[in-house]
């Protein structure tokens, strides 16, 4: 078990607002004419984004907006997102931040579910969501940036509202094995804990730092990795509307000259496959970061012979906001998600929630104080989650005994593909309503880079017909395209229990 009080420096006062102490801090420090965001489209310094957030913030309350009203934000990432994000805390109201790669389905469970009064959407996104923005009785208003000319209307002075550091900040939707997604509701006082905790504490992020993540701000990893981090320390951040192909982030970490790059190990193997790699010397990166999926040893030591950067590998999750578990500059172990982030509790338990004998599998706890208040209308899932001071991750590990934890598993059917959850079940449900398809089970394979991927083993109906490549499309028909499967194995039948319920453990053995 790991063990680390929290220092008396980070208690953070009752009444605090999230985006008066991350955007505010910078102003106090001196810095509102140092560069905080540069996107694709230019570039805004401190003082700027404080002016256009309290803008936003006076925006939202002019359309009648209030403290504790709910928007949604499906947007590219661009300077508008943080202006909209902190501008609507600044505000007391609390913005949603989900998923750009979703469904039409998707987007209408998380509006109505959110009850959320206004949909903030990129231009590209909006056809996601005509099919049924006329039927949401609580949805009012949709902004679509760029939002300049709002902006330039609104008030440049705003009051934070008198929230608690305990109140509701922000929503995230977490993924499940079943079911929907679930609205993880996340308190004013976390996004500065994790900061000080991780950022500070295990990356050392300093002021004179250029970061850039490929994971988006949606993501609780990209969060904190190009919000609240940053703005924690007075750091610039460079943001991408693109997807983040290899071409796409060699263009920012050659231009833009990052100091530090937050991936997931996909991300990773795809640039170390890429032959416009560039050359060290062009780079000006003093360490990297991984999460979303256990790190491959290659491609962390593949990645430091042609960068001369370590990749630090760490785990997250919505539930605890960002990384709790890591890797450290100076102390790293290649193949284990090294050892507990300080101020974070750490316990291996088997099935009765008992410790287990080092070495041995167990499912990972954590306590720490960023932890997310519950999941919003799902008290069963609730109450099985968040148990007293400790989170469930569904994650297994081994502790060895120097003290660093090691990746081994799910306790659910759950896949992290691309560092993004997919259920199996909702694979499984796609190919399953293909006319010539009986049954389906999707269980996760490793590439050649062993990243795991979905692979389905599908039962067709008798004298149907279906090819792979035929599957594969219509499972990108149904859902967001990274959860197609990237194998598909025809069988007779599938192993089940007494019971009828699919064996996943012998499919992927």
């Amino acid at each position: 078990m790991d063990s680390m009080e929290i220092p008396r420096a980070l208690d953070i006062p009752r009444d605090y607002n999230a985006a008066e102490d991350l955007v505010g801090g910078n102003l106090k420090a001196g810095r509102a004419g140092k560069t905080a965001y540069i996107d694709d489209a230019g570039q805004c310094t401190f003082g700027e984004l404080a002016d256009r957030v309290n803008r936003f913030g006076n925006h939202l309350l002019s359309l009648g907006l209030r403290m504790e009203d709910r928007i949604l934000i499906a947007m590219h990432d661009s300077i508008d997102w943080p202006v909209a994000f902190l501008g609507a805390i600044k505000a007391g109201i609390v913005p949603v931040a989900v998923n750009t790669l979703l469904t039409p389905k998707d987007y209408e469970y998380m509006l109505s579910d959110s009850r959320a009064k206004a949909l903030l959407v990129s231009q590209a996104l909006q056809p996601q969501f005509e099919p049924f923005i006329g039927n949401l009785p609580f949805l009012k208003h949709v902004l679509v940036p760029p939002f300049r000319n709002l902006l330039e209307k609104s008030d440049p002075s705003l009051s934070p509202a008198a929230t608690t550091s305990d109140d509701p900040c922000f929503w995230l939707y977490s993924s499940g094995s079943t079911g929907m997604p679930k609205g993880t509701v996340h308190v004013h006082s976390s996004m500065r804990l994790s900061a000080e905790l991780y950022a500070k504490g295990v990356l050392g992020l300093k002021e004179s730092d250029v970061v850039f993540s490929a994971a988006k701000f949606f993501f609780a990893y990209g969060l904190g990795n190009s919000l609240s981090f940053p703005l924690a320390v007075g750091a610039t951040a460079v943001l991408m509307a693109e997807r983040p192909t290899p071409d796409a982030v060699f263009k920012r970490l050659t231009e833009k000259k990052p100091t530090v790059f937050y991936g997931v190990p996909t991300l990773y193997a795809a640039l170390l496959a890429s032959p416009v790699f560039p050359k060290k010397e062009v780079l000006n990166l003093r360490t990297c970061i991984s999460a979303g999926e256990a790190l491959p040893p290659q491609i962390a030591k593949s990645f430091n012979e042609k960068t001369d950067t370590e990749i630090l590998d760490g785990i997250g999750s919505t539930e605890l906001l960002h990384i709790f578990l890591s890797n450290r500059p100076g102390d790293l172990r290649h193949g284990t998600t090294g050892k507990a982030v300080p101020g974070y509790e750490l316990r291996l338990v088997d099935e009765q929630g008992n410790d287990v004998k080092q070495g041995e599998l167990g499912e990972l706890l954590i306590k720490g104080p960023t932890a997310a208040n519950l999941y919003w209308n799902n008290r069963a899932k609730s109450r099985s989650t968040f148990v007293g001071e400790w989170t469930r991750s569904g994650d297994k590990y081994t502790l060895d005994a120097d003290g660093y934890y090691a990746y081994g598993g799910r306790t659910d059917d759950m896949l992290k593909v691309s560092g993004i959850w997919v259920s199996p079940a909702e694979v499984e449900a796609a190919l399953v309503s293909h006319e010539a398809v009986l049954e389906a089970a999707v269980v996760g394979k490793e590439d050649e880079q062993k990243l795991v991927k979905p692979k389905a083993f599908v039962v067709l109906k008798p004298g149907q017909q279906a090819t792979v490549e035929e599957l594969q499309a219509w499972v990108k028909s149904k859902l967001a395209p990274y959860k197609y499967p990237r194998w598909i194995e025809f069988a007779v039948e599938l192993p089940k229990t007494a019971t009828g319920k699919i064996q996943r453990f012998k499919l992927r053995a």
